[in-house]
């Protein structure tokens, strides 16, 4: 699973699988859901994210992998 936040457009992208988008479903303004050729969920995108989320803190709680971080 990947977070990617994009300043430029002010969304965040949460990358669930390596699997490519094949269909997208809006369920709130600006939350995007995307699926698979299979119907599985894929991806989730966040328009104007700094206005629905805080990015100045994020907390794992018992995630059982490594945490890579990329400035």
């Amino acid at each position: 699973m990947t977070l990617n936040y994009y300043s430029d457009t002010d969304s965040l992208y949460i990358d669930l699988s390596s699997k490519d988008s094949s269909e997208t479903r809006e369920i709130s303004p600006g939350i995007n859901l995307d699926y698979d050729e299979k119907g599985e969920l894929v991806g989730i995108d966040i328009d104007n994210a700094s206005k629905k989320l805080d990015l100045k803190d994020l907390t794992l709680n018992h995630i059982p992998t490594r945490v890579h971080i990329l400035a």
